[in-house]
């Protein structure tokens, strides 16, 4: 999908695989707004719960996503308070869900909005991250909602050891829990040509460095380096894959 504003053009794309699961519970979605051309929304969503509970926990954040955005008015309205409401509004419908069904659903949010005038907003409830790179540079990610992050930042073990952490799928904060999700946002004044936002599931990020994301993202256009990140991480995975799922949008000048 590409859609042109006045001084530059926007790529985007999605990718999504079962990998070794039995369920696709993972959920991603790039969403143009309808009436503003250069704004859009980018969402994933890692449910979890069930056989079909996981799903229909990550359907809920993009059904709500869309319904939210859809109401948003660009360079009007607070783009992160806009965001905010999608996690919040999202983790009440997944409760609700979970009233009439006997499973648990839970799921994470990750996700990004870029304007027209490229200013560009994050959220991210759970361990779903946002990437913000320039060039092959990671410029900052999210930090996870996890008991292994948690160890992380109280200096326990290092990054590398956390993704080998026998806990490291243990949530610290997620959606349609008893708790209400951590919500956290960051906001980027202005992406540069060059620049890359990648949103995705624990079930990418967990077989790459930044450094090695970066390189990929830098070096092909949006939708092969989709294709390539998601089969190196199916390689790498050996068999032992979780869901993922990535939605990835690059800002370049228009030729």
């Amino acid at each position: 999908m590409s859609s042109a504003a006045p001084s530059f053009r926007f790529s985007a794309a999605t990718g999504l695989h079962r990998g070794d699961r039995a369920y696709q519970q993972d959920q991603v979605e790039v969403i143009a707004h309808p009436k503003v051309s250069g704004s859009v929304l980018a969402l994933v969503a890692d449910g979890m719960g069930g056989k079909s509970g996981g799903r229909k926990a990550a359907d809920q954040v993009l059904l709500t996503g869309r319904q939210i955005f859809e109401r948003y008015v660009p360079l009007q309205d607070d783009t992160a308070e806009m965001l905010r409401q999608v996690v919040l509004e999202s983790h009440l419908m997944i409760k609700l869900t979970a009233i009439t069904s006997e499973e648990e659903p839970h799921s994470t949010a990750a996700g990004f909005c870029v304007s027209p005038s490229l200013e560009c907003d994050v959220v991210h409830a759970g361990d779903s991250r946002v990437y913000h790179f320039r060039g092959a540079e990671m410029m900052r990610r999210t930090v996870d909602h996890s008991f292994v992050q948690r160890l992380v930042d109280e200096g326990k073990i290092s990054e590398e050891a956390a993704n080998t952490h026998p806990q490291s799928n243990l949530l610290t904060g997620c959606l349609g829990t008893h708790a209400d999700p951590p919500v956290a946002l960051w906001h980027i004044d202005k992406l540069e040509f060059g620049d890359t936002m990648l949103a995705c599931s624990d079930g990418l990020w967990h077989y790459f460095t930044p450094k090695e994301i970066g390189a990929i993202l830098h070096a092909l256009p949006p939708r092969e380096a989709s294709e390539m990140l998601i089969g190196k991480a199916r390689q790498r995975a050996r068999g032992g894959g979780d869901n993922l799922s990535l939605a990835l949008a690059r800002i370049d000048p228009l030729r």
